[in-house]
């Protein structure tokens, strides 16, 4: 606790005040163009990741980096994060979405190895309304036995299902038609501080390249 302590004096004597003008801004509001759904694991730290400022970034944090899928009925499971989401859209207008998810990921360890979770009943109701059976069946299928392999797949499935996830939302399904929201899946790895960027054209995950933050582009490949 110390240390976060002194952290807390070091900001507000050495960061605060070469911030002064940037916080005095945000004090009329703030206008991210970003909603960026993360892991809560301590290893990811997104501002530090992007090299963000204050009000760059509207984050939304859980195990798993899970997003809810929108029902039928037009409820969710998480309201919580199913509130956030629809703030992004309809009252920031944020340009780009992404889902963000880490090596060596936790919450996946609990999904290969349901085990884990057996003293833990909220997260083990919270990593069930992610069906990951098939991706496991299919990692089986394709003969990928390397644990580290497999995590990383798994980790990468994630991504793909919790961006499939979050089209679902209806406010996320109008600004992806009218063309002015980016969905983006990256992989963070935090030994190396590698990014990479999901691509339709190559079905796979490459390192992110500077054309990412491309909107235009960003949304002719997700189409």
């Amino acid at each position: 606790m110390q240390k976060i302590v002194d952290g807390v004096y070091r900001f507000q004597d050495e960061i605060f005040p070469s911030h002064r003008i940037l916080f005095g801004r945000l004090r009329s509001g703030q206008q991210p163009r970003t909603l960026l759904i993360t892991c809560s694991d301590s290893h990811v730290v997104p501002s530090l990741v992007t090299q963000s400022d204050p009000g760059d970034l509207f984050v939304l944090r859980n195990a798993g980096n899970l997003v809810p899928h929108h029902g039928v009925d037009g409820t969710s499971d998480d309201r919580a994060a199913a509130a956030t989401i629809e703030y992004a859209m309809e009252v920031l207008k944020v340009r780009n979405a992404i889902i963000c998810g880490h090596s060596y990921c936790g919450a996946m360890q609990a999904v290969m190895r349901p085990s884990q979770l057996h003293r833990l009943p909220a997260m083990r109701r919270h990593l069930a309304t992610l069906n990951i059976e098939y991706c496991l069946a299919e990692l089986d299928r394709d003969g990928i036995e390397d644990p580290t392999q497999r995590l990383q797949a798994v980790v990468e499935e994630n991504v793909l299902v919790q961006m499939a996830n979050l089209a679902t939302h209806p406010t996320v399904a109008l600004a992806v038609k009218e063309r002015r929201l980016a969905i983006h899946g990256w992989v963070y790895h935090f030994a190396s501080g590698r990014v990479e960027t999901y691509s339709p054209q190559h079905a796979a995950f490459i390192p992110i390249t500077r054309t990412e933050g491309d909107l235009s582009a960003s949304v002719k490949a997700a189409a």
